[in-house]
């Protein structure tokens, strides 16, 4: 049964811990819109979907997001009772060490089950879902910025496309009419290439780097601008390239999109990186809330600021120290979360002991005769 002072400190730190949250998602959300606008606009995906890759992007991201928040959450709020000299006054009232651990170990549980849920489940289905939406969506009409019964500009090549009905699936064209241009041979004049077609349908390479545009049943017309000598060509089947589909995720790790009990099966090193990552999220969730603990006492003349720094600089110094860590087990030199743990559970042991030493009673100092 919670008393009234755990349930007093559980709705001040989990209040604290979701503004801190919410803060740190606007600042990931801005740093992952810009991130995903370029991606559209170098072609790698169609801006019909940008904001679905832009949510699930951003829920892949809470699995470290989350370890952080619970972090500098509860350092605030616990410094900012520290300054205001409610700490001391409940320690006067006989509130031991336990008054304070308790809620905040509960809270870290709650959010170490959140991490791990996120880093386990949520996060590569959001990859998996991620991927598989932008690859329909270049494989799609619609999705391509194309829509019947207007004229709609070609990506990246200067020209015009017009289709007068399209399947409801994207998949299957009416009539069409396609208009370039393109630079003349031998310093000539430049071309206007026409194509029309019956039908017409959009696919992707065996790579998936190319889209292109399949027509049937029409004709192409080579028209140089300021001459006479014209081609026209009737064909069966034309194929022209709509856009390149560029990938700029030259870090994107396919380890991540698999399914955490699939990955547990892959022998890979990057596999078992990965898998080694995502079962340390909730102990660093853990291990961080706890950290927070010795941290945040100070004093109320103490500088707001000062130790924030610190916090900040801990937090990096330990989620460095376990990138190090999982750096090795891809470089295949490590073959399982072992060390992650390790450096998370000496840390865990520091705070546990700086925060004994914080509620150990001293010795008063003898006076000199």
């Amino acid at each position: 049964m919670l008393s009234i002072l755990d349930r007093y400190f559980l709705r001040e730190l989990a209040q604290t811990v979701a503004a801190v949250a919410i803060v740190l998602l606007v600042i990931m959300a801005g740093s992952a819109f810009a991130r995903v606008l370029q991606q559209v606009a170098n072609g790698s995906f169609p801006a019909s979907v940008m904001f679905q890759v832009l949510g699930l992007n951003m829920l892949d991201g809470l699995s470290n997001l989350l370890p952080l928040a619970g972090f500098l959450g509860v350092f605030w709020a616990l410094g900012r009772m520290y300054r205001e000299s409610e700490m001391h006054v409940l320690a006067s009232s006989g509130m031991g060490p336990m008054g304070l651990l308790r809620p905040v170990g509960l809270l870290a549980l709650a959010l170490a089950l959140l991490a791990g849920i996120v880093s386990m489940w949520l996060g590569p289905w959001a990859a998996r879902t991620s991927d598989a939406l932008v690859a329909n969506a270049n494989r799609s009409v619609i999705a391509a910025g194309l829509d019947a019964g207007r004229f709609t500009q070609l990506p990246g090549k200067g020209g015009i496309i017009f289709v007068d009905s399209l399947s409801r699936d994207g998949s299957v064209l009416g009539s069409t009419l396609m208009v370039t241009e393109r630079a003349g041979k031998d310093n000539g004049p430049p071309v206007l290439k026409v194509v029309t077609g019956r039908s017409g349908q959009l696919y992707q390479d065996s790579s998936g780097d190319g889209r292109y545009l399949s027509l049937h049943d029409g004709w192409q017309y080579e028209i140089p601008l300021g001459a006479d000598n014209w081609r026209k060509l009737n064909y069966a089947r034309n194929d022209a390239a709509l856009s390149n589909v560029q990938n700029d995720d030259s870090d994107e790790d396919p380890a991540h999109t698999l399914d955490t009990i699939a990955l547990s099966r892959v022998t890979s090193a990057d596999a078992r990186a990965e898998f080694a990552w995502r079962i340390t999220v909730p102990l660093m969730a853990v291990v961080l809330m706890m950290l927070s603990l010795p941290m945040s006492k100070q004093s109320p003349r103490e500088p707001r600021y000062g130790r924030m720094m610190l916090a900040v600089a801990a937090f990096f110094l330990y989620f460095n120290l376990l990138a190090l860590c999982r750096g090795q087990i891809i470089k295949g030199h490590w073959h399982n979360a072992g060390p992650l743990w390790l450096v998370s559970l000496l840390i865990l042991g520091g705070a546990a002991w700086m925060f004994r030493n914080q509620y150990v009673a001293r010795a008063p100092r003898k006076g000199k005769a």
